[in-house]
């Protein structure tokens, strides 16, 4: 497979871990902590419609600045749900994109993943990191 040629199902990870769009902000936080991800698309009845990013809880706990300790901010994400500050809708790609392409949607968007449907169901995640990963692989 020359440089060229390759394909979003060629580097992008298969087993992608999900939130649901009535799911709490600490456990995005906690499945982010646990397998050291950055990104987590959100499903609702199995469709892809929307994405949280670290950035994304980090602009809901706003607690740190305010003063709070680690327990107040925790409580405090309980109360906030993914619906409620993840990215919508999604911006997805389908399993023959181009890596070309899908990086350049990626820095059109200033986005830094893109989930990877097939028809609506959701078959992987393609991140900055797997570009990252490709291109230094030549």
């Amino acid at each position: 497979m020359s440089h060229s040629d390759a394909r979003v199902k060629d580097i992008m990870a298969k087993e992608v871990s999900t939130l649901g769009r009535n799911d709490t902000l600490d456990l995005a936080d906690d499945v982010m902590s646990l397998e050291r991800i950055r990104h987590l698309p959100v499903l609702d009845e199995a469709r892809v419609v929307g994405v949280v990013s670290q950035r994304d809880l980090f602009r809901s706990a706003l607690a740190t600045a305010l003063g709070y300790g680690e327990k107040a901010q925790k409580m405090l994400l309980r109360t906030i749900r993914v619906k409620e500050v993840m990215s919508e809708p999604a911006i997805t790609v389908s399993p023959g994109t181009t890596a070309k392409e899908a990086t350049r949607l990626m820095l059109e968007r200033k986005i830094g993943c893109l989930p990877v449907v097939e028809g609506h169901t959701l078959v992987g995640i393609v991140t900055e990191t797997d570009i990252l990963r490709y291109v230094v692989s030549f």
